[in-house]
C-alpha cells in the first residue's frame, strides 16, 4: 500500500448520532471553546478535506480563523491555513463557492473519472483537478496527498465522506465531540451511512481519551497502530 497521510477525522453529533438537522439551515452543534480547540487542531495540519457535499450545502472557508495560529504558520514557513482538498463523484461544484474564493492557499478537487473533462473547464484557474478513478479511491488519494508533502490530513466531513474514509480504514484518529442535543429527524444525517466497518463487536475501538469542553464531550478513538504518530 501506497504511504498515506497522518489522517485525523474530526467531527461533532448529537447526543442521538445526527451531524445536522433537517432542514436547510446548518446546524451549529458545537461551542465556542470547542470550535477554538478544532481551529488549532486545523492549524496543525498541512491540508483539510471535505466532501463535495459540505461545500455545496455549507459553503465553507476551511481556513485557520485565530490571527495567532496564522501568524505561527507564516513563521514556520507555511501558508497561513492549510491545503483545501474536497472529493466529488458527480463534479457539482461553483467556482464562486467560498472553498474557492477564500485564502491564500492551494485548492485540490478529487474528481471521479467521468467528470473530470467538465470538472477542469469549471474550475479553470480556481482549483488543480486531479483524476481520483472510477469510483473514487480514497486510498489512491491518500497516496497521492502524500506524494504532495502532506503528512497530516484532518477529514471534516460530511457523512458520506467521514462513511468512506472508515470504511476504507484509513483513519488514524477519531475526535467525536457530542453536543448536548437531540435532533430525532429522520431525514436528518447521521455521522455515518449504512455498511461495514472495520471496528465492530468483534474488534472494538481503542477510546484513547475522554475530555469535557464545556457543555460538549469529546472522545478520542485510537482507530489505527500510528495513534500519536503525528
Amino acid at each position: 500500500m501506497a504511504e498515506r497521510p497522518y489522517t485525523l477525522l474530526s467531527c461533532c453529533m448529537s447526543i442521538d448520532g445526527y451531524l445536522d438537522d433537517g432542514s436547510e439551515r446548518r446546524l451549529l452543534l458545537s461551542n465556542e471553546a470547542d470550535l477554538d480547540r478544532v481551529d488549532a487542531v486545523r492549524a496543525s495540519c498541512d491540508a483539510i478535506l471535505v466532501g463535495a457535499q459540505t461545500v455545496r450545502q455549507d459553503n465553507p472557508r476551511l481556513l485557520v480563523k485565530s490571527s495567532d495560529r496564522r501568524r505561527e504558520r507564516i513563521d514556520r514557513g507555511l501558508s497561513s491555513s492549510p491545503l483545501k482538498v474536497t472529493v466529488t463523484a458527480g463534479g457539482a461544484l461553483d467556482p464562486d463557492a467560498d472553498f474557492f474564493t477564500t485564502g491564500d492557499v492551494g485548492k485540490l478537487v478529487y474528481c471521479a473519472s467521468a467528470a473530470v473533462t467538465s470538472m477542469r473547464q469549471r474550475l479553470e484557474g480556481a482549483a488543480e483537478v486531479v483524476d481520483v478513478g472510477q469510483p473514487v479511491d480514497l486510498a489512491w488519494l491518500g497516496g497521492d496527498l502524500h506524494d504532495r508533502g502532506v503528512r497530516r490530513l484532518l477529514v471534516e466531513g460530511g457523512g458520506a465522506t467521514l462513511t468512506g474514509f472508515l470504511q476504507a480504514d484509513l483513519v488514524d484518529e477519531l475526535h467525536l465531540a457530542v453536543a448536548p442535543v437531540f435532533v430525532g429527524e429522520s431525514r436528518a444525517h447521521r455521522l455515518v451511512r449504512e455498511g461495514p466497518f472495520p471496528w465492530n463487536s468483534g474488534r472494538r475501538a481503542e477510546l484513547a481519551q475522554v475530555r469535557q469542553i464545556g457543555d460538549v464531550a469529546l472522545l478520542t478513538y485510537a482507530l489505527s497502530p500510528r495513534y500519536g504518530e503525528c
